[in-house]
Protein backbone atom coordinates (compact mmCIF):
# COMPACT_ATOMS: atom_id res chain seq x y z
CA UNK A 1 0.00 0.00 0.00
CA UNK A 2 1.51 3.34 -1.08
CA UNK A 3 1.16 6.85 0.28
CA UNK A 4 -0.59 7.82 -2.94
CA UNK A 5 -3.24 5.17 -2.34
CA UNK A 6 -3.76 6.31 1.24
CA UNK A 7 -4.07 9.90 0.09
CA UNK A 8 -6.70 8.79 -2.39
CA UNK A 9 -8.61 7.03 0.38
CA UNK A 10 -8.54 10.25 2.39
CA UNK A 11 -10.83 11.85 -0.18
CA UNK A 12 -13.60 9.52 0.92
CA UNK A 13 -14.26 11.77 3.90
CA UNK A 14 -13.78 15.30 2.61
CA UNK A 15 -16.02 17.93 4.17
CA UNK A 16 -17.41 18.82 7.56
CA UNK A 17 -19.54 16.23 9.38
CA UNK A 18 -23.27 16.70 9.10
CA UNK A 19 -25.17 16.57 12.38
CA UNK A 20 -28.61 14.95 12.43
CA UNK A 21 -31.33 16.05 14.83
CA UNK A 22 -33.62 13.51 16.44
CA UNK A 23 -36.36 14.32 13.91
CA UNK A 24 -34.07 14.06 10.86
CA UNK A 25 -32.50 11.11 9.04
CA UNK A 26 -28.75 10.69 9.27
CA UNK A 27 -28.36 10.95 5.50
CA UNK A 28 -29.72 13.73 3.32
CA UNK A 29 -31.69 12.45 0.32
CA UNK A 30 -29.61 12.20 -2.83
CA UNK A 31 -32.21 14.22 -4.74
CA UNK A 32 -34.15 17.10 -3.23
CA UNK A 33 -36.64 19.55 -4.70
CA UNK A 34 -35.00 22.75 -5.89
CA UNK A 35 -31.50 21.29 -6.06
CA UNK A 36 -31.50 20.77 -9.82
CA UNK A 37 -29.10 18.22 -11.20
CA UNK A 38 -26.76 18.23 -8.18
CA UNK A 39 -26.95 15.81 -5.23
CA UNK A 40 -28.23 17.35 -2.01
CA UNK A 41 -25.55 18.74 0.36
CA UNK A 42 -23.71 17.55 2.35
CA UNK A 43 -23.35 14.94 -0.40
CA UNK A 44 -20.39 16.17 -2.43
CA UNK A 45 -17.95 14.88 -5.04
CA UNK A 46 -14.41 14.07 -3.93
CA UNK A 47 -11.59 12.98 -6.22
CA UNK A 48 -7.90 12.27 -5.80
CA UNK A 49 -5.51 14.93 -4.47
CA UNK A 50 -4.42 17.04 -7.48
CA UNK A 51 -6.38 14.71 -9.71
CA UNK A 52 -5.54 14.99 -13.41
CA UNK A 53 -7.61 12.06 -14.67
CA UNK A 54 -11.31 12.66 -15.46
CA UNK A 55 -13.73 12.81 -12.53
CA UNK A 56 -16.64 10.39 -12.54
CA UNK A 57 -19.89 12.25 -13.26
CA UNK A 58 -22.54 12.22 -10.54
CA UNK A 59 -25.84 13.86 -11.44
CA UNK A 60 -29.50 13.77 -10.51
CA UNK A 61 -31.69 12.69 -13.43
CA UNK A 62 -35.28 11.65 -14.02
CA UNK A 63 -35.56 7.93 -14.76
CA UNK A 64 -38.98 6.36 -15.25
CA UNK A 65 -40.57 9.29 -13.48
CA UNK A 66 -38.37 9.41 -10.37
CA UNK A 67 -35.34 11.49 -9.45
CA UNK A 68 -32.27 9.31 -8.94
CA UNK A 69 -28.48 9.52 -8.93
CA UNK A 70 -26.74 8.69 -12.21
CA UNK A 71 -23.09 7.57 -12.06
CA UNK A 72 -21.20 7.71 -15.36
CA UNK A 73 -17.57 6.58 -15.40
CA UNK A 74 -15.36 7.09 -18.46
CA UNK A 75 -11.71 6.26 -17.68
CA UNK A 76 -12.49 8.25 -14.52
CA UNK A 77 -12.37 8.19 -10.75
CA UNK A 78 -14.58 9.83 -8.12
CA UNK A 79 -16.63 9.45 -4.95
CA UNK A 80 -19.87 11.01 -3.78
CA UNK A 81 -19.45 11.39 -0.03
CA UNK A 82 -21.77 12.13 2.89
CA UNK A 83 -19.74 12.83 6.07
CA UNK A 84 -21.16 11.88 9.46
CA UNK A 85 -20.36 13.00 13.03
CA UNK A 86 -18.97 9.64 14.31
CA UNK A 87 -22.33 7.89 14.36
CA UNK A 88 -23.04 5.00 16.72
CA UNK A 89 -26.22 3.05 17.19
CA UNK A 90 -27.28 2.71 13.54
CA UNK A 91 -27.94 -0.84 12.45
CA UNK A 92 -29.04 -0.96 8.82
CA UNK A 93 -27.88 0.56 5.54
CA UNK A 94 -30.49 0.44 2.77
CA UNK A 95 -30.52 1.57 -0.86
CA UNK A 96 -31.63 0.75 -4.39
CA UNK A 97 -29.28 0.45 -7.36
CA UNK A 98 -29.05 -0.71 -10.95
CA UNK A 99 -26.36 -1.06 -13.60
CA UNK A 100 -27.31 -0.24 -17.17
CA UNK A 101 -23.85 -0.37 -18.78
CA UNK A 102 -21.30 -2.61 -17.00
CA UNK A 103 -17.54 -2.32 -17.33
CA UNK A 104 -16.57 -5.77 -18.57
CA UNK A 105 -12.85 -4.96 -18.31
CA UNK A 106 -13.03 -4.79 -14.52
CA UNK A 107 -11.39 -7.37 -12.28
CA UNK A 108 -11.38 -6.45 -8.60
CA UNK A 109 -8.72 -9.07 -7.90
CA UNK A 110 -6.08 -7.04 -9.76
CA UNK A 111 -4.87 -3.45 -9.57
CA UNK A 112 -5.24 -3.08 -13.32
CA UNK A 113 -8.90 -4.09 -13.06
CA UNK A 114 -9.91 -2.42 -9.79
CA UNK A 115 -12.94 -0.61 -11.21
CA UNK A 116 -16.65 -0.97 -10.57
CA UNK A 117 -19.71 0.73 -12.07
CA UNK A 118 -21.09 1.33 -8.58
CA UNK A 119 -20.00 0.88 -4.98
CA UNK A 120 -21.77 1.87 -1.76
CA UNK A 121 -19.30 2.21 1.12
CA UNK A 122 -19.42 2.54 4.90
CA UNK A 123 -16.46 4.51 6.32
CA UNK A 124 -15.43 3.62 9.87
CA UNK A 125 -13.34 5.51 12.41
CA UNK A 126 -11.50 2.43 13.66
CA UNK A 127 -8.89 3.06 16.39
CA UNK A 128 -5.36 3.08 15.03
CA UNK A 129 -4.16 0.55 17.59
CA UNK A 130 -6.27 -2.04 15.77
CA UNK A 131 -4.53 -1.37 12.45
CA UNK A 132 -1.43 -3.46 11.58
CA UNK A 133 1.81 -1.64 12.38
CA UNK A 134 3.05 -0.71 8.90
CA UNK A 135 -0.37 0.44 7.72
CA UNK A 136 -0.81 2.36 10.97
CA UNK A 137 2.38 4.33 10.38
CA UNK A 138 1.33 5.14 6.83
CA UNK A 139 -2.08 6.28 8.06
CA UNK A 140 -0.47 8.56 10.64
CA UNK A 141 1.85 10.02 8.05
CA UNK A 142 -0.93 10.79 5.60
CA UNK A 143 -3.26 12.11 8.31
CA UNK A 144 -0.52 14.44 9.47
CA UNK A 145 -0.48 16.10 6.06
CA UNK A 146 -4.24 16.39 5.66
CA UNK A 147 -6.94 18.47 7.32
CA UNK A 148 -9.49 15.78 6.51
CA UNK A 149 -10.18 12.49 8.32
CA UNK A 150 -8.97 9.29 6.71
CA UNK A 151 -11.09 6.21 7.45
CA UNK A 152 -9.07 3.37 8.91
CA UNK A 153 -11.62 0.80 7.69
CA UNK A 154 -14.11 0.89 4.80
CA UNK A 155 -16.70 -1.73 3.90
CA UNK A 156 -17.76 -1.42 0.27
CA UNK A 157 -20.67 -3.21 -1.37
CA UNK A 158 -20.05 -3.69 -5.07
CA UNK A 159 -21.88 -4.67 -8.24
CA UNK A 160 -19.42 -6.67 -10.33
CA UNK A 161 -19.54 -8.05 -13.87
CA UNK A 162 -17.42 -11.14 -13.13
CA UNK A 163 -17.34 -12.19 -9.47
CA UNK A 164 -20.18 -14.17 -7.94
CA UNK A 165 -22.54 -12.59 -5.45
CA UNK A 166 -21.32 -13.28 -1.91
CA UNK A 167 -17.63 -12.98 -2.80
CA UNK A 168 -15.53 -11.03 -0.28
CA UNK A 169 -12.07 -9.66 -1.01
CA UNK A 170 -9.63 -6.90 -0.14
CA UNK A 171 -9.14 -3.88 -2.35
CA UNK A 172 -6.19 -4.62 -4.64
CA UNK A 173 -4.38 -1.47 -3.49
CA UNK A 174 -5.15 -1.38 0.23
CA UNK A 175 -6.59 -3.67 2.92
CA UNK A 176 -8.10 -0.59 4.53
CA UNK A 177 -10.90 -1.10 1.98
CA UNK A 178 -12.65 -4.46 1.76
CA UNK A 179 -15.40 -5.58 -0.60
CA UNK A 180 -18.58 -7.63 -0.49
CA UNK A 181 -19.98 -8.44 -3.93
CA UNK A 182 -23.77 -8.18 -3.68
CA UNK A 183 -24.66 -8.44 -7.36
CA UNK A 184 -22.62 -10.52 -9.77
CA UNK A 185 -22.53 -11.45 -13.43
CA UNK A 186 -25.99 -13.04 -13.32
CA UNK A 187 -27.71 -9.89 -12.05
CA UNK A 188 -30.11 -8.44 -14.64
CA UNK A 189 -29.11 -5.12 -16.17
CA UNK A 190 -31.30 -2.00 -16.19
CA UNK A 191 -33.32 -3.46 -13.31
CA UNK A 192 -33.60 -1.93 -9.85
CA UNK A 193 -32.37 -4.08 -6.97
CA UNK A 194 -33.09 -3.27 -3.33
CA UNK A 195 -30.48 -3.89 -0.63
CA UNK A 196 -30.50 -3.82 3.16
CA UNK A 197 -27.37 -4.65 5.11
CA UNK A 198 -26.60 -5.33 8.75
CA UNK A 199 -23.78 -2.85 9.43
CA UNK A 200 -22.27 -4.60 12.45
CA UNK A 201 -22.43 -8.06 10.87
CA UNK A 202 -20.73 -6.92 7.69
CA UNK A 203 -18.00 -5.03 9.54
CA UNK A 204 -17.22 -8.10 11.62
CA UNK A 205 -17.35 -10.30 8.54
CA UNK A 206 -14.61 -8.28 6.85
CA UNK A 207 -12.58 -6.82 9.73
CA UNK A 208 -12.87 -9.40 12.53
CA UNK A 209 -9.16 -10.06 12.13
CA UNK A 210 -8.53 -6.54 13.45
CA UNK A 211 -11.47 -5.59 15.66
CA UNK A 212 -14.40 -7.34 17.36
CA UNK A 213 -15.91 -3.97 18.26
CA UNK A 214 -17.73 -2.03 15.56
CA UNK A 215 -16.27 1.52 15.42
CA UNK A 216 -18.39 4.62 14.76
CA UNK A 217 -19.35 5.55 11.23
CA UNK A 218 -17.75 8.72 9.91
CA UNK A 219 -19.24 8.69 6.45
CA UNK A 220 -21.06 6.97 3.61
CA UNK A 221 -19.81 7.06 0.02
CA UNK A 222 -21.25 6.13 -3.35
CA UNK A 223 -18.77 5.73 -6.17
CA UNK A 224 -18.08 4.44 -9.64
CA UNK A 225 -14.74 4.32 -11.42
CA UNK A 226 -13.11 3.16 -14.64
CA UNK A 227 -9.65 4.72 -14.39
CA UNK A 228 -7.63 1.52 -14.04
CA UNK A 229 -9.28 -0.23 -17.00
CA UNK A 230 -9.81 2.88 -19.14
CA UNK A 231 -13.36 1.60 -19.47
CA UNK A 232 -16.92 2.91 -19.32
CA UNK A 233 -19.98 2.23 -17.15
CA UNK A 234 -23.34 3.72 -16.20
CA UNK A 235 -25.23 2.97 -12.98
CA UNK A 236 -27.99 4.49 -10.85
CA UNK A 237 -28.56 4.72 -7.08
CA UNK A 238 -31.56 5.84 -5.03
CA UNK A 239 -32.94 5.89 -1.48
CA UNK A 240 -29.73 5.54 0.55
CA UNK A 241 -30.71 5.49 4.23
CA UNK A 242 -29.27 4.65 7.64
CA UNK A 243 -31.50 3.26 10.41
Amino acid sequence: MTLAVLAALATLCLGAPAAARADQPWLAPLAAAGNGEQPTPPWHVAGLPSQTKPVTRFGIVTLAGERVLRIAADSSYGNLVHPLPDVRGVHKLSWRWRVDEPNTRGDLRQKSGDDSPVKVCLLFDMPLDRVPFIERQLLRLVRGGSDEPLPAASVCYVWDAKLAAGTTLDNAFSRRVRYIVLRGADAPLATWQREQRDIAADFRRLFSDESAEVPPLQGVAVSGDADNTQGHSVAYVADVTLD
